[in-house]
């Protein structure tokens, strides 16, 4: 089965994606559904922005969903990224395995969702219920208060 490789504006069908990759074969399915959280360091989120260029996040994820099929033997996946304005408890980045068995399922997905996280080229806002400014995140120990054209690459430390 050819992988879904989406990216998507609307709210993303999870049980419907689950449905699809799945085959009479199959004797494992595994599913990882990324969602807006209500806080981040200690502040509390009201909504996040996704933003995205589109084709290149699509062709990125369609290259990754080749390079993972390659490596484990699976016959069933979809990758999925949403964009726009997300509220908490909303997906926005679904991934489902399907397989013959259970660990060739759950190393594909748990290696998307890291390659997803580090290749694709999509940018996180986050906006607060106290007021405060927006942050662009970038990662997990990064974020930058300017628009994401405005990211420096990290610098270098020359502490011994």
């Amino acid at each position: 089965m050819e992988p879904i490789c989406l990216m998507v504006k609307q709210v993303i069908d999870t049980a419907a994606l689950t449905r699809k990759v799945a085959g009479d074969t199959d004797g494992a399915v595994t599913t990882f559904a990324g969602m807006v959280r209500n806080h981040h360091r200690q502040r509390p989120v009201d909504h996040l922005e996704y933003q995205a260029y589109p084709e290149m996040a699509l062709a990125e994820l369609q290259r990754l969903a080749r390079d993972l099929a390659g490596r484990h033997q699976v016959n069933g996946m979809a990758l999925v990224h949403r964009t726009g304005r997300l509220a908490v408890g909303e997906v926005s980045v679904f991934i489902a395995v399907a397989a013959p068995h259970r660990q060739p399922a759950l190393a594909c997905c748990a290696e998307a969702i890291e390659a997803i996280k580090q290749r694709l080229p999509v940018w996180k806002k986050e906006f607060f219920t106290d007021g405060g400014e927006p942050e662009w995140v970038y990662g997990p120990d990064e974020i930058c208060a300017g628009k994401p054209e405005a990211r420096q690459p990290p610098r270098k430390s020359t502490d011994a």
